[in-house]
């Protein structure tokens, strides 16, 4: 999003300086979820929506993370309807998905949802992504966002989502059948799934290890998306290096989405 913001700044310059006020409703959209962060942060990490709203805490949060990813579609859905451009929208939109993301999956690692190794490719990824369109930005080059990377924003807020459900009451992952669990808790799946199938009765308990198995594996997804899109990304600008004539985009207004 950001690189084709970038690109409509430089073809309608003169548009852009008409319609693009800093505080648009698009821009206080990016910036209202960057101020839902550390609501997200202290609810997932606090015994403060049980003992001030009487609400769970997994709920309270999941509920606060999606209105926050939803905001994510909502600004680029009104910067395109309203046509509104301007260089602050291009430096918040990027930062508050980021910030978001990372908040969410950091409170993750301290409630012992997420490994905190994934999570430092992912993240990882996000700065290496980051600087490199920075700079070839800086070059006058455009790095056009990739499906992959797109597919690993989706994954990621359904992975956060879903380890956040999984929650106990008490905080932490709930505890599995097995004394060593694995990456994607797939064994822990299984044995519920089978248990369900032959007594026909499943508890919320068992609700909380699907969740947590299949946040787990999403997990998996994000992390293999994020190593596989960065790929994409460093070819992009390899290709510019290269040959900077061949490798540089040519966009016209109708491949624009204004941000």
């Amino acid at each position: 999003m950001l690189d084709k913001v970038w690109a409509e700044s430089v073809i309608s310059r003169r548009e852009s300086a008409r319609t693009g006020d800093v505080l648009n409703l698009p821009n206080a959209v990016t910036l209202l979820r960057i101020f839902i962060v550390p609501l997200l942060v202290v609810v997932l990490l606090t015994r403060v929506s049980e003992a001030w709203f009487g609400v769970s805490q997994r709920l309270l949060g999941v509920a606060i993370f999606l209105a926050a990813a939803l905001t994510d579609w909502l600004d680029g859905f009104l910067a395109r309807r309203r046509r509104q451009v301007s260089p602050l929208g291009m430096l918040l939109d990027p930062l508050a998905d980021k910030l978001l993301i990372s908040a969410a999956l950091i409170a993750l690692v301290d409630n012992r949802l997420a490994p905190a190794w994934a999570v430092v490719i992912i993240i990882g990824r996000e700065f290496a992504v980051t600087g490199l369109r920075s700079i070839a930005a800086r070059e006058g080059f455009m790095i056009a966002p990739s499906r992959m990377g797109k597919f690993k924003m989706l994954a990621e807020v359904v992975a956060v989502a879903l380890l956040i459900l999984s929650m106990t009451d008490e905080g932490g992952p709930p505890v599995t059948p097995y004394a060593v669990p694995v990456f994607w808790e797939a064994p822990a799946f299984v044995h519920v799934l089978a248990r369900f199938s032959a007594s026909g009765h499943i508890s919320a308990h068992d609700v909380r290890i699907l969740l947590y198995s299949a946040g787990r594996a999403v997990l998996w997804l994000v992390v293999i998306s994020s190593m596989w899109s960065m790929y994409g990304y460093f070819r992009q600008f390899y290709a510019f290096v290269r040959d900077p004539l061949h490798a540089r985009p040519q966009l016209s207004r109708e491949d624009v989405v204004v941000r």
